[in-house]
């Protein structure tokens, strides 16, 4: 069985699916896909979102505004931590810093993270962080903030083994989605090879990066399968080691 630790469904393309949800849903379990995590990107569609998922077992969700959402409601720890009380509610994010797609004075997006960050340490939920050419100082912050109490994910692994060392000494799992498939992700691909057994989750971050051979297209989480096949590849070992550990180590952090 496979778990897509961060995936996307409020913002999947329905139209294979007869704009179906439950469709969609039957054919996920098909593909023997145990549990989903909806990640939250906003508050305004957060409502949507948690309507969408609401009559799945099978779909936790996570609460937070993604640092590169502006013009929007921005949530302090109060409001954070009482959206976040929810038992369906797994994580607190995606939250972090994206240098890439913002500019100017970024200020307002250190204090984001913060208060995730202390919204999750309240929680006591692990946090769902995104970083972007911003990996000092997503560091920093994580380290300012006791970040390591909770603990949590780098999602959509993009950096190198340096970082993601750092990142496992503050408590954190490093998660690879289908980037790990492209041919020109070379250091993504020995951190994969490296990071321990019990340390890493696999995504597909959908309906974004699809993994090859559907990269450039519409991604689902039913091809998290593909990730998993590169990581046993890289690794020497069965896909189904993979799947088994990829799952353990999800449960184990949330």
């Amino acid at each position: 069985m496979l778990i897509d630790s961060h995936c996307h469904l409020d913002r999947i393309d329905l139209k294979p699916y007869q704009n179906d949800f439950a469709c969609f849903m039957q054919e996920a379990e098909a593909n023997q896909l145990e549990h989903l995590l909806c990640i939250a990107i906003d508050l305004e569609s957060y409502p949507a979102m948690l309507d969408l998922v609401a009559g799945y077992s099978k779909i936790s969700v996570t609460v937070g505004v993604h640092p590169n959402v502006q013009d929007c409601k921005d949530p302090d720890v109060d409001e954070l931590i009482a959206l976040g009380q929810s038992d369906k509610v797994l994580g607190i994010g995606e939250t972090g810093l994206d240098y890439f797609r913002s500019e100017g004075d970024l200020s307002w997006q250190h204090q984001r993270f913060r208060n995730h960050i202390n919204a999750a340490k309240s929680l006591k939920k692990p946090l769902i962080i995104h970083t972007r050419e911003a990996k000092e100082d997503t560091l920093r912050i994580l380290k300012e903030e006791g970040a390591g109490e909770v603990g949590g994910v780098i999602h959509c692994f993009t950096e190198d083994w340096e970082f993601a060392q750092q990142a496992l000494d503050l408590n954190f799992y490093i998660s690879f989605s289908g980037i790990v498939t492209f041919n020109n992700a070379t250091v993504i691909k020995e951190v994969a090879k490296k990071v321990p057994a019990d340390r890493f989750l696999i995504e597909t971050d959908s309906p974004y990066l699809a993994p090859v051979p559907f990269r450039g297209r519409s991604n689902y989480p039913i091809y998290v399968r593909y990730v998993a096949e590169q990581i046993a590849d890289l690794r020497g070992v069965p896909v189904n080691k993979i799947a088994d550990l990829s799952t353990r180590n999800f449960y184990d952090l949330f």
